[in-house]
C-alpha cells in the first residue's frame, strides 16, 4: 500500500497536470470498489473545475471551484495513470506494473479532460472514491484521524500523553491512523530503528526522550522519502515513470538476515510477523 510519501508524489503529479482543468466526461467501468460509487458520481464530477489537488494522510483530495471535493484512497493496489493525448505520452503515478501497458480489465474509472485523461486502475479494488459536499463535511471526515507527522500538533505533549496507560506496542501505534496519519509499515520500521526503540516495547514505557526521537525521525524520514520520490517496493513510479529511490536508503525494512548498518554493530536484522505485518529490527540497537 502506498504510504504518505508515495501518495504525496502522486498528489504533486496530479496537481501539476490537472489543476485549473475541468472534467469533461466520466467513464465508470466498474462501480464496485471497496465502497460502491455513489449513484450521482458522474453527474457530481461533470464540468467541475479542479483548482488544486491536496492530500491528507493517504487520501488525495480534488478541490473543485464549486467548493466541493472528491477524495481518492488508493487502498492496497490502486494506481493512477495520466495519459496526455497531445504529447502522446503516458505518465504513470503509483504504478505497480513493469509494462507501460495497463491491464485494462482493472481500469475502473476514467476522468476525461480536454487534452488528457486520468485512469484509476485497481486489481484488488480496495481503493475508493468519496464525494464531499463542502469544507465542513471534509473537516468532519478526518476528525477521527490523528495529525500528520508534519503537523505542529504532533508534538511532545500530544505523543507522551497519548501513550500514558497504553499497553499496546509502539509499532502498532505508529500504524494506527487515529494516533498519527500517514505512516505505514515501511516507514514505521525505519523510524523505530533510527529512534533505537524496540518495536514491541509497550507505548506506556516510552520516555520523553523516546517520544522526542519518534517525532524527529517521523518528520525526517518522511520528508527524505518524498525528496527521493518515494519507495519502489512494488515498482512504484512517479509521474514520469521513474522509480522512487528511498528504498536504497532502507536501514531495516526488507533487510532480514543482513548485517545491521549501525557502525560497530555486528548483529543482523531480524523479522517478525505480528498481526500479519512484517516488522524489521535490530535486536542489539533497538531496546
Amino acid at each position: 500500500m502506498p504510504e504518505l510519501p508515495e501518495v504525496e508524489i502522486v498528489r504533486q503529479s496530479l496537481d501539476k497536470k490537472i489543476k485549473q482543468k475541468s472534467i469533461k466526461k466520466v467513464i465508470i467501468r466498474n462501480k464496485n470498489l471497496r465502497f460502491p460509487l455513489p449513484k450521482n458520481f458522474s453527474s457530481f464530477l461533470m464540468n467541475k473545475k479542479i483548482i488544486k489537488v491536496d492530500r491528507f494522510s493517504k487520501y488525495l483530495i480534488l478541490n473543485f471551484k464549486s467548493g466541493e471535493f472528491c477524495l481518492i484512497h488508493l487502498g492496497m493496489s490502486g494506481t493512477i495513470h495520466i495519459i496526455d493525448s497531445k504529447k502522446k505520452l503516458k505518465f504513470t503515478n503509483a504504478s505497480f506494473y513493469h509494462s507501460p501497458i495497463l491491464p485494462k480489465k482493472h481500469n475502473h474509472i476514467e476522468l476525461i479532460f480536454n487534452s488528457l485523461k486520468v485512469i484509476y486502475n485497481d486489481p484488488r479494488r480496495f481503493g475508493f472514491f468519496e464525494l464531499v459536499e463542502n469544507s465542513e463535511k471534509l473537516k468532519s471526515r478526518f476528525k477521527n484521524l490523528g495529525p500528520e507527522p508534519f503537523n505542529l500538533n504532533f508534538n511532545m505533549n500530544y505523543v507522551f500523553n497519548y501513550f500514558k496507560g497504553k499497553n499496546k506496542n509502539i509499532k502498532t501505534f505508529l500504524l494506527d491512523q487515529k494516533f498519527v496519519s500517514g505512516i505505514g509499515n515501511i516507514y514505521a520500521s525505519e523510524i523505530l530503528f533510527l529512534s533505537k526503540i524496540y518495536p514491541f516495547k509497550k507505548a506506556s514505557l516510552l520516555t520523553r526522550e523516546d517520544c522526542k526521537k519518534i517525532i524527529y525521525y517521523s518528520k525526517k524520514i518522511l520528508l527524505r522519502a518524498i525528496k527521493k520520490g518515494g519507495s519502489s517496493i512494488r515498482d512504484f513510479k512517479d509521474t514520469l515513470g521513474s522509480f522512487g529511490n528511498y528504498q536504497k536508503e532502507f536501514k531495516v525494512y526488507q533487510q532480514e538476515g543482513l548485517r545491521c548498518k549501525t557502525i560497530g554493530c555486528t548483529d543482523t536484522i531480524q523479522k517478525k510477523i505480528v498481526s500479519n505485518r512484517s516488522t524489521f529490527f535490530c535486536n542489539s540497537c533497538q531496546n
